[in-house]
């Protein structure tokens, strides 16, 4: 376990290195719609990933966003019991408007796709140099201090963060759950990255997250980061989370019930419905 995790943080800080350089010259941008954008940063921080990870485990599958993005299947078509899934840059908006937040995520998973369990998980932001990471049963860490959770315990004193997508946004329904969110909490963050978000979660900054359509390489490592920290993650309807699943609810496990509750409550609602009372 422990050689599959200092690969990764090898493999992610040589990426972070990548991506602080690009930063520092002209981005070159690529659309991939008509807003989904990707920059050469991605390219390279990707291919170094891979590189090393196939030096070191030449047996595993890889599924990266951007190498292969449209095809998740790879791993399970490879038959590999292992699968490495790869965010070489999680907030690429973020970055291509010079605004530093943005990481580096990489997660190791075991098992069939629809029932994977995750081995290892790192999450690396560097332009502040805070690298998050762990193993399963390990616990999580963030550089080398280990990390829980919020002890918060209800919604209505909470901090919470979300995402919206870059592409298709009028299909996207999260506006009316951001509307309902923000007034039963003390206030909810969109930041631009959701591996940090879930980061965030487990290290007691965010005690709630969550967020529609989120692939595999967006949530590997984070979700283990919050489970490891004592944390929940789910779908909707309580399920626990799978990658790839259309709904992803991260929390300190305290308040969980109450954002599933809440996220029912909003899904049964008209978009016209009578405003919620904000928390005394």
């Amino acid at each position: 376990m422990q050689s599959y995790l200092e690969v990764a943080v090898e493999a992610a800080r040589e990426a972070g290195e990548i991506l602080v350089a690009e930063l520092a010259r002209p981005v070159k941008i690529n659309y991939k719609g008509d807003v989904d954008l990707v920059t050469q940063a991605d390219g390279r921080s990707e291919q170094a990933i891979m590189n090393r990870l196939r030096a070191h485990f030449p047996k595993h599958a890889i599924v990266a966003e951007e190498s292969g993005r449209h095809s998740a299947s790879a791993a399970e078509a490879s038959g590999a019991k292992h699968t490495w899934y790869i965010d070489p840059l999680d907030g690429t908006t973020n970055f291509a408007h010079g605004f530093p937040w943005f990481c580096v995520s990489i997660g190791l998973a075991e098992g069939a796709a629809g029932n994977e369990e995750m081995l290892a998980g790192v999450v690396y932001q560097p332009v502040t140099g805070e690298l998050f990471r762990a193993a399963r049963g390990e616990g999580a860490f963030l550089n080398d201090k280990k990390i829980h959770v919020s002890a918060i315990e209800k919604l209505g004193t909470s901090l919470l963060g979300t995402g919206f997508p870059s592409h298709k946004r009028a299909q996207n329904p999260n506006i009316n759950y951001y509307w309902n969110f923000t007034l039963r909490s003390h206030g909810v963050r969109r930041a631009g990255s959701a591996a940090l978000d879930l980061a965030s979660v487990a290290c007691g900054r965010f005690d709630g997250f969550w967020e529609f359509g989120l692939n595999p390489w967006d949530t590997a490592a984070g979700t283990l980061l919050v489970r490891e920290a004592g944390g929940t993650v789910t779908d909707f309807a309580g399920n626990p989370y799978q990658l790839g699943a259309r709904e992803c609810v991260a929390s300190n496990s305290h308040i969980h019930s109450e954002i599933l509750k809440v996220a029912a409550e909003v899904q049964q609602a008209p978009p016209t419905a009578s405003v919620p009372q904000a928390p005394r």
